[in-house]
């Protein structure tokens, strides 16, 4: 029998699933909040007292910092090389200037003032200074991380992981989705893909997993706001320190570990229909679709196994 957990965390929707032979919940299915509550007063940047708060407050100082932000800082360090810098977390500074200052719950539906001065620059991790044998972390004046979608795939595994001797478990951190393998019974799990700007309509399609992977779709039609006369949304073009400009508006990427899958479905849909359709073919262990701005949709030529 499947066993669900609903809750909110990192401002989002979760959802934790156990496959554990049995009619009685698991216990330790409400273990799982508290992880997050731990996590994000590691790596929240709306707490004022979050180690991440701290750290971006520093100032050009070598800052010692937890095992987790340790590895998240690891794992930000490999995405950014392997997106050629497009997925980065130093855009922290231009999503504040773009108006995502606060939890979104919070942002929603207002109009912000428009920018007073040039976007920032968004400078690479090479701007960073770190030391491996303390775990400290120097950011240089204007540069503050973001780690967002990139905590959340990282949540993911960590649940999986710590619950996976239950039976089979599947953790979804607001569409950054991990999961152990099969169901007890060797049936799939089933993912539905939202249909964007209409999720009420239902799903465009349903992928089916049997094996141990992560699933994260990148969207542009739910974290979007208006600044001044422009539309803005929360995935950042470094290049550009702006909402990324894109005919891409979902794309949703199947990958071995679901920080993989976050990182390589931001890429693609900042790279926009054409290269990053070639992108994800160029990389053989990555699988997706990508909707389009007028409804079109992509498919990768390794998707079929999961349809």
């Amino acid at each position: 029998m499947i066993h669900r957990l609903h809750f909110r965390a990192m401002g989002t929707e979760m959802l934790v699933c156990v496959d554990n032979g049995s009619d009685k919940s698991p216990l330790e299915l409400a273990d799982v909040p508290v992880w997050f509550e731990e996590w994000e007063q590691v790596l929240s940047r709306f707490r004022i007292d979050s180690e991440l708060t701290r750290l971006n407050r520093a100032g050009n100082q070598l800052v010692p910092v937890s095992e987790t932000l340790w590895l998240i800082f690891q794992s930000a360090l490999s995405a950014e090389k392997y997106t050629g810098g497009l997925v980065t977390p130093t855009v922290a500074a231009a999503v504040i200037e773009s108006g995502y200052d606060r939890d979104f719950s919070l942002l929603a539906g207002q109009n912000l003032s428009p920018f007073e001065s040039v976007p920032p620059v968004v400078h690479s991790l090479n701007s960073v200074t770190w030391d491996e044998s303390t775990h400290s972390i120097c950011l240089p004046d204007g540069v503050q991380l973001d780690f967002g979608g990139l905590a959340k795939g990282w949540a993911a595994e960590q649940v999986v992981q710590r619950l996976k001797h239950l039976g089979s478990v599947l953790m979804n951190c607001g569409g950054d989705i991990f999961m152990s393998g099969p169901l007890l019974d060797g049936n799939p799990w089933e993912i539905g893909i939202h249909r964007p700007f209409d999720r009420s309509s239902g799903y465009i399609g349903m992928m089916y997993f049997t094996q141990c992977c992560g699933v994260a779709t990148s969207s542009t039609d739910r974290r979007r706001w208006m600044q001044g006369d422009s539309l803005r949304h929360h995935i950042i073009d470094p290049h550009t320190g702006l909402s990324a400009e894109s005919d891409v508006v979902s794309a949703t990427i199947v990958a071995p570990t679901a920080v993989e899958a976050e990182t390589a479905a931001k890429s693609v849909l900042i790279r926009g229909s054409v290269e990053g359709l070639e992108w994800l073919e160029s990389k053989s262990n990555l699988a997706g679709l990508i909707i389009l701005e007028n409804g079109n949709i992509l498919y990768s030529k390794r998707i079929n196994e999961y349809l």
